[in-house]
């Protein structure tokens, strides 16, 4: 029997059928589209994804086909250089276009064991007390212990499910493309500087070539926005909006998005969960949407782990909600806050004026980007010090660094005292003594997504700790 079936093979789903075959669920990933997508939506990595790639030891794959960036300009394209001590060894982003991405995540799932179907749809779903059983558009069935949705904003699991997607439909829509241009590289460049003036939504970037990637505000809202713009629609929008069409021709693929913000009920429906775009859906100020869909996975990951393998803390399972819920929320408000920045209308660029003064403190500055790259997350696992809760960033060890001790997707406790035990837990927990100067604490208990779940040096207190996150020893 399966153990998991994922709905939707895009970054979200094969992250999530990575992180299960670490710990040897057995996964089907159903994807409705036959051949990838060209498509490219999301174009990098942020920090704390950067960091879920080097923690499961890929990181190397991302960077030898990704560019660095600094992280400056992130917050409502509001011009600022990189803060300083930003709480990361990533404090870059990570250019990448979406569907390489994907491909990668894709083949690091495939090597661990994952089965990935393309052309296959799910159209239906029913579940008991032991599974769930999943209606395929070509008439047949399959049956699992669990079902997760990664299936998009428009998810037909959400959707058969009937959890409710409240929030705000699309105010404004942008095209987005990739074609050629006809005009000089020095022209393009002279009338982008001058419409970016105002309109923070414009732009055409270069792939190289006469190849640009084009990005204009729609003239409405499409009442399909599953039905792509013509090329004659860009061509109407950048004359609009720029005064010439920039001999816009040959185009690779067109789309368009809009400024929806949705944030669903809930995350699990017993026997099935969501994840990414699922259960949340925002504007791509910031470009926080794919990593945000990563980060779900990863916590998911071990969670729905531990439920198959019969070790799952009573409410381990139920604390994916509880935790990641809040994060999407916050990244909904944040996005909404940029969108009214971008706009033109003299209140919104009254406001914009007076963050970007704000931003202008070091602090302010920090914690905004922080916010954007999502090192500044905590969960709330109760009082405690100030570590509890978040991720620890890759600190140096005396006999190496901490991320490359996490690559098995098990928890972890890094004893600094050497008198700590896991005894009865190191089937699921590596115990490493060692010492590092970036650690101001005795010893730190990280689960398997390198939150901190406990700090101290009490062996009573760490084997509470043990027994909340990692069930009986």
């Amino acid at each position: 029997m399966i153990d998991v079936i994922i709905a939707g093979g895009g970054p979200t789903g094969v992250m999530l059928a990575g992180e299960l075959r670490l710990h040897g669920v057995r996964v089907v990933v159903l994807e409705r589209d036959a051949e990838p997508t060209l498509v490219v939506r999301a174009l990098g990595l942020h920090a704390r994804s950067i960091e879920v790639m080097d923690q499961r030891g890929l990181l190397d794959r991302f960077l030898e086909l990704g560019k660095q960036y600094p992280l400056a300009g992130f917050f409502a394209a509001i011009p600022k250089p990189q803060p300083e001590r930003l709480d990361t060894s990533h404090a870059y982003t990570l250019g990448i276009p979406q569907p390489i991405v994907n491909r990668l995540l894709t083949e690091h799932a495939i090597e661990l064991g994952a089965e990935i179907r393309r052309g296959t749809e799910l159209t239906g779903l029913s579940q008991d007390d032991d599974g769930v059983t999943v209606a395929l558009a070509d008439g047949t069935e399959l049956r699992a212990r669990y079902l997760v949705g990664c299936d998009g904003g428009r998810s037909t699991v959400r959707k058969l499910l009937g959890i409710g997607f409240p929030g705000e439909p699309s105010r404004v829509e942008t095209l987005l493309g990739e074609m050629e241009v006809g005009v000089p590289a020095e022209t393009v460049t002279a009338v982008v500087a001058k419409v970016r003036e105002t309109e923070k939504r414009f732009g055409l970037g270069s792939f190289g070539g006469d190849v640009y990637r084009v990005v204009v505000p729609a003239a409405g809202v499409a009442e399909d926005r599953a039905v792509p713009p013509t090329l004659e629609d860009f061509k109407q929008q950048l004359r609009a909006v720029a005064g010439t069409d920039f001999g816009v021709h040959s185009p690779r693929w067109l789309s368009r998005f809009g400024d929806a913000t949705r944030l669903a009920d809930h995350y699990r429906a017993g026997r099935v969960l969501l994840a990414g775009d699922a259960v949340h859906v925002h504007p791509p100020t910031g470009g926080q949407g794919l990593n945000l869909g990563i980060q779900d996975a990863f916590n998911l990951g071990w969670k729905l782990a531990a439920e198959i393998e019969g070790w799952a803390p009573e409410g381990l399972l139920d604390s994916y909600e509880t935790e990641r819920h809040p994060v999407a929320a916050d990244v909904l408000n944040n996005t909404r806050a940029q969108m009214e920045m971008l706009s033109t209308e003299p209140g919104p660029q009254a406001v914009r004026r007076l963050v970007s003064e704000l931003m202008d403190f070091e602090e302010v500055n920090r914690y905004l980007i922080e916010k954007i790259i999502a090192v500044g997350v905590r969960y709330d696992f109760g009082e405690g010090p100030d570590l509890l809760g978040r991720r620890l960033r890759d600190v140096a060890l005396k006999g190496g660094r901490l991320y490359d001790l996490m690559h098995d997707g098990r928890g972890l406790l890094l004893d600094q005292t050497g008198r700590l035990s896991v005894a009865g837990w190191a089937d699921r927990v590596d115990h490493v003594v060692e010492v590092s100067e970036e650690l101001d604490a005795p010893a730190a208990l990280l689960r398997p997504d390198g939150h901190v779940a406990w700090v101290g040096e009490d062996q009573q207190e760490l084997e509470s700790r043990l027994a909340r996150w990692f069930g009986a020893g």
